[in-house]
């Protein structure tokens, strides 16, 4: 296959031809003009006998997102390990994606590079899929003449963290979901079943049970002033979104309050500890100094808690501090972590250490949101009994009151 791009506007063909073997081969490319995409096939030895215009779908879809930036670090390394040229290697990976998105992302970087940049310059221009950390390795890879070896270490730490943050993911959502779909069958209840048992009631001429009353009366509530509520929800929610992405001390409080909250809390802060550790790690063995490699590792915790604090260490080391004292002083990290770094610091394998200990959080936090979704499920169960259970038990009140009085 074959895809070419330039610094004008791309368009996307679906092309047949036969290669010098006189097989028939097929592909997608992005070219400036139908007779530039001939030419370029020609130059790769494919005869083209088919180019037609892909259609406009093909540029739509979903962005780049962490998976696909992680599993193109991972080709990228495995091509250039097997001697495939860089820019070849940008060809047959970005040609060869599915998501469109991705496609135009790695053929920029290539044209970039064919025009004279540096990868990681190439790569600097785009920091809504490269962040600070991959670049500057990426830029110490190529100074290194090593330029695979810390790609396949890219690729490693990104393959790491997404699978500690789906585990996160993981933990949060059950029973966020599971809560959520008890309120909306609580909110239909209250809107469509219980009225009709109001107006049976209305026939007993009696009084109903306080706890069947109270049930009535939530529900014409939320009948009259459901909108009001649904209103308030909105806002609330739209509220904190907004304030969690502009305001720091906001998130700073959340993130604090979200490592003291039972069961969850601990899972976080494993996680937290398995990212500080796999971010050292990565960026000590790539030859990046400790103080410059903090600030990297501060950004990739992924809470404010240990983000200040890393920072602080930061600003320790750099007087000559050692990392394990540093690291003692926040109170963040547990005497295992620190004895295993302060080992590293001593035998001259801080990097090693740092992975054995990410290695081992990891694990810990698979253990914990397993053991946290088996303690979670019957606390759930619970839930959604008195939430359902106790309207139904309310409107069958009034009936066996009846069949006592009968």
């Amino acid at each position: 296959m074959a895809q070419a791009a330039t610094a004008t506007k791309d368009t996307p063909f679906i092309w047949e031809g036969k290669d010098k073997k006189g097989n028939r081969v097929t592909g997608k490319s992005l070219a400036t003009s139908e007779q530039a995409l001939r030419s370029d096939l020609r130059r790769q030895g494919v005869v083209p006998t088919r180019i037609k215009k892909q259609s406009t779908a093909f540029r739509t879809g979903a962005k780049p997102s962490p998976e696909d930036i992680a599993i193109f670090f991972r080709q990228l390394a495995t091509m250039l390990t097997a001697g495939i040229p860089l820019v070849q290697a940008f060809e047959i990976v970005g040609t060869g994606h599915e998501k469109p998105s991705m496609q135009k992302l790695i053929i920029d970087i290539k044209t970039q590079v064919e025009g004279g940049s540096t990868m990681h310059e190439a790569f600097a221009k785009h920091p809504l899929y490269f962040d600070d950390l991959s670049v500057n390795l990426v830029e110490a890879g190529e100074q290194a003449g090593a330029l695979e070896t810390l790609l396949d270490k890219i690729a490693t730490y990104k393959e790491k963290t997404e699978a500690i943050k789906k585990k996160i993911k993981k933990a949060l959502f059950y029973p966020a979901a599971v809560l959520a779909v008890a309120v909306i069958v609580t909110i239909i209840l209250l809107i469509f079943v219980i009225p009709q048992f109001e107006s049976l009631f209305k026939g007993f001429g009696a009084d109903l049970p306080a706890f069947t009353q109270m049930v009535i009366n939530m529900s014409k509530f939320v009948q009259s002033k459901g909108w009001l509520l649904g209103i308030v929800a909105f806002g609330a929610g739209y509220s904190f979104i907004y304030f969690h992405k502009r305001s720091r001390k906001m998130r700073e409080w959340l993130d604090r309050t979200m490592l003291k909250t039972p069961i969850i809390g601990p899972i976080l802060r494993k996680a937290a500890i398995a990212r500080y550790a796999r971010t050292l790690s990565t960026t000590f063995a790539a030859g990046v100094p400790l103080v410059e490699a903090l600030t990297s590792v501060a950004g990739a915790c992924g809470n404010i808690v240990y983000q200040d604090a890393v920072m602080r260490m930061k600003d320790e080391v750099s007087t000559g501090q050692r990392l394990q004292r540093a690291m003692d002083n926040t109170g963040l990290f547990p005497n295992m972590v620190n004895q295993m770094i302060a080992v590293g610091e001593e035998s001259g394998s801080l990097d090693q250490m740092a992975s054995k200990v990410a290695d081992f959080y990891e694990l810990e936090v698979d253990a914990a949101v397993d053991s946290m979704s088996s303690l979670l499920e019957p606390l759930i169960m619970a839930i959604l009994g008195v939430l359902v259970g106790g309207l139904v038990i309310a409107m069958y009140l009034p009936i066996f009151k009846l069949g006592a009085v009968v």
